[in-house]
């Protein structure tokens, strides 16, 4: 596909050495930056997750239950939604 405005990553760190998910964080942010592709991320390691994001949105059971820009992640909310 030429050109496309949505890209969906499920999980592109999963099993990947460190040095390659610093540089896959990299690519996201340059994509993002210089082309305007909105990239949709599903990704479970938070580090990454609020590096390379601007907004989030936490659903349970297909619901969203929390929301809003990466800074406003706060832990309260991590431990509300996110522990196990």
């Amino acid at each position: 596909m030429l050109e496309p405005s949505l890209l969906i990553l499920d999980e592109p760190t999963e099993g990947i050495q460190p040095n390659i998910v610093h540089e896959i964080g990299d690519i996201i942010l340059k994509l993002n930056e210089e082309t305007g592709l909105t990239v949709l991320l599903v990704e479970q390691k938070l580090p990454f997750a609020r590096r390379v994001a601007s907004d989030f949105r936490i659903l349970d059971k297909g619901r969203c239950v929390a929301g809003g820009p990466i800074a406003a992640l706060t832990d309260a909310i991590v431990r509300t939604h996110l522990s196990v």
